[in-house]
């Protein structure tokens, strides 16, 4: 369920596996191109979104739809930094990351990844359970919990491929995009009055808090970390010539993508501005409550079915690419693998214990609330993503002449500059109202030192790639440099373990461990027994399953010795992984030959990893024998 990758490929399962040097030119190699930016666009209108764009839209009519489309210009900047990196480097922005900054620095920059994908998720589950809620009447709490199942969805696209994802997440996002585009027709909204939104200016402090969770929601973290990715699944030619052509077309897709989900967002702001705000409705920040008066506002009901149908593709799709930015932030930080369904429910579980323990103490009013501030808190990540991607494709050194211009750089440095001081003035602001309000000492210097030390770390991630070029790099590399292969040992093994299943591929591994073996060489044939009475007794079982395996083993046994081989028999009873472990260490094996029946997906998990569980507890070569 969990190992140490050998390799630094990021996404390894599907890297490269769209070979864009085979394709002719013209549209079709063009479109082979297109795809990474659609499953990261997907985070761009996600349920959170949704909550901030109401909000916005109900309480402030059209005014920050400026906020909307400056978030926009700023994630298409970004993402074609995140996707330079991968082209260019072949690095995903994790794996970077590790390769500069110190051991703790980076397992704080992971912690706040893993935050920030959590705060994702909660966003994601919550709309889909308020989606499946409105369209079912289903209780929201029983709607949280349902979401844990999609578990299996993930799981059955990660083995189609990755082409076949991207064209049921592209599906996905044309379901939301149709359906509000049907809801603006109904609303008719003023052409004249919305060209007046994209005047900056905040009306007031909650407009700045508004604004700033539809940033978060907007420009999110783990985006950054996941198309940098992405990009990796393209095999492209690296010539300098092929790798412009990439970088050219990746930037078309990131383009298309971020404009749709622009246009998405859009309309949900616009629709509550010209539903709510103009009937005098200005507290409709909840999603329930404005589907609830879709259908008396708009005459129709067929708003409020495309508007829950709409929120659960959004949540579904969201929820997809979560799992797969989750996965890049912890191969790339730690260099750690679990299977993809153990990953997917830990993310989930993340975010559902949160969601249910609030639905559980205070009811469905502050679902909206908790979406809100989950956008908040991605938004507070952004910097400590954002600072470390502009350092490297600004560095020439590793980036050579696809290492981004001045004027690039300035701009994304305003960027990340205008994203800094946001999210510090809303502190700021909240920290002020606690302040004035609460006598709590504790509380006070928590917050105190935290926002020292997050600032303290800010400032680190920023300075310390400028003086740690002229070092020595952390490499993430598992393979060093080798001169020469003088001075090879041969190894000899004399006790080989066999684990044997008593099936019909005894034979098989036989024949591999004598393969490995001298004359000399003992032979340990294991066997653990897994009858109910083995388990339950032991060793002092005494089954007929137990007898005839005892009888199997010592047949094998006389047949070895017949041929004139040393060997000698063990068997083990109970859990078949930690039994062969206990037995090749007492019995003092320096070689282990099992069997392998290449289980996958939902096998593995029924059926067990044995082979893994044994590998990592053993320190001897172990030959895996697949069948």
């Amino acid at each position: 369920m969990m190992n140490r990758i050998q390799h630094d490929t990021s996404l390894g399962e599907v890297h490269g596996s769209v070979d864009i040097s085979k394709r002719s030119a013209g549209w079709r190699k063009a479109l082979a191109f297109f795809g990474p930016a659609y499953l990261v666009s997907v985070g761009y209108m996600d349920p959170g979104n949704w909550a901030t764009d109401l909000a916005g839209g109900s309480k402030f009519g059209y005014s920050l739809i400026w906020v909307l489309l400056m978030s926009n210009l700023m994630a298409l900047l970004l993402q074609s930094l995140s996707a330079r990196l991968g082209i260019v480097r072949g690095r995903d922005l994790a794996q970077a990351n590790r390769e500069t900054y110190p051991k703790a620095i980076n397992f704080i920059l992971y912690i706040l990844a893993e935050v920030a994908i959590a705060a994702t998720d909660l966003a994601e589950v919550l709309g889909m359970a308020i989606g499946i809620h409105l369209l079912t009447g289903l209780p929201l709490i029983w709607g949280v919990a349902i979401t844990v199942f999609d578990t299996l969805l993930l799981l059955f696209l990660q083995r189609l491929g990755i082409r076949k994802m991207e064209a049921f997440i592209i599906g996905l996002v044309a379901v939301v995009g149709l359906s509000f585009l049907v809801e603006i027709i109904m609303a008719k909204p003023s052409i004249g009055e919305i060209a007046t939104g994209f005047v900056p200016r905040f009306p007031n402090d909650e407009a700045l808090y508004i604004a700033i969770g539809i940033i978060g929601a907007t420009v999110m973290p783990h985006n950054l970390y996941l198309h940098s990715a992405l990009v990796q699944t393209r095999k492209i030619t690296k010539t300098p010539q092929g790798i412009r052509q990439a970088l050219k077309w990746s930037f078309v897709d990131a383009a298309v993508a971020l404009n749709i989900a622009f246009l998405v967002n859009a309309a949900i702001l616009i629709l509550a501005a010209a539903v709510f705000f103009k009937n005098g409705l200005m507290q409709v920040a909840e999603i329930k409550e404005a589907h609830r008066l879709l259908s008396d506002l708009l005459g129709s009901t067929l708003a409020p079915v495309l508007f829950a149908i709409a929120l659960i593709a959004a949540g579904q799709s969201s929820t997809i690419t979560g799992t797969l930015a989750g996965q890049i932030v912890m191969e790339g930080y730690l260099r750690l693998r679990i299977n993809p369904w153990v990953r997917r429910l830990l993310t989930r579980l993340l975010a559902i214990i949160p969601a249910i323990i609030v639905i559980y103490l205070f009811g469905d009013n502050e679902v909206d609330s908790l979406l809100i501030l989950s956008q908040v808190i991605l938004s507070m990540q952004l910097g400590f993503a954002i600072i470390p991607l502009i350092h490297f494709v600004s560095d020439k050194k590793t980036m050579g002449q696809f290492a981004i211009k001045p004027i690039v750089q300035a701009t994304a440095w305003i960027i990340a500059a205008i994203l800094v001081y946001l999210n510090v003035r809303m502190v700021l602001n909240e920290a002020d109202k606690f302040f004035t309000t609460s006598s709590n000492l504790f509380w006070k210097g928590l917050i105190i030192a935290a926002g020292l030390f997050f600032l303290g770390l800010l400032v680190y991630i920023i300075f310390y790639p400028l003086f740690s070029r002229k070092r020595k790099p952390f490499s993430i590399q598992m393979h060093p440099d080798v001169a020469t292969l003088q001075h090879l040992q041969m190894p000899e093994y004399k006790r080989i373990a066999v684990a044997l299943d008593f099936g019909e591929h005894d034979a098989q591994l036989l024949a591999h461990a004598i393969g490995q073996g001298k004359p000399e060489t003992h032979y340990v044939l294991i066997h653990i027994v897994e009858s109910a009475s083995a388990r339950l007794l032991g060793k002092e079982s005494d089954d007929f399953e137990t007898r005839n395996d005892e009888e199997r083993l010592q047949f094998y046994i006389r047949q070895l010795q017949e041929r004139g081989f040393t060997a000698s028999g063990k068997l083990g009873f109970r859990d078949r992984a930690k039994e062969i472990v206990r037995l090749v260490k007492e019995e003092k094996a320096d070689m282990l030959v099992i069997g392998a029946h290449r289980h996958s997906g939902v096998k593995d998990w029924l059926y067990g990893e044995t082979i893994n569980s044994v590998r990592h507890e053993l320190s001897i070569p172990v030959l895996v024998v697949n069948f």
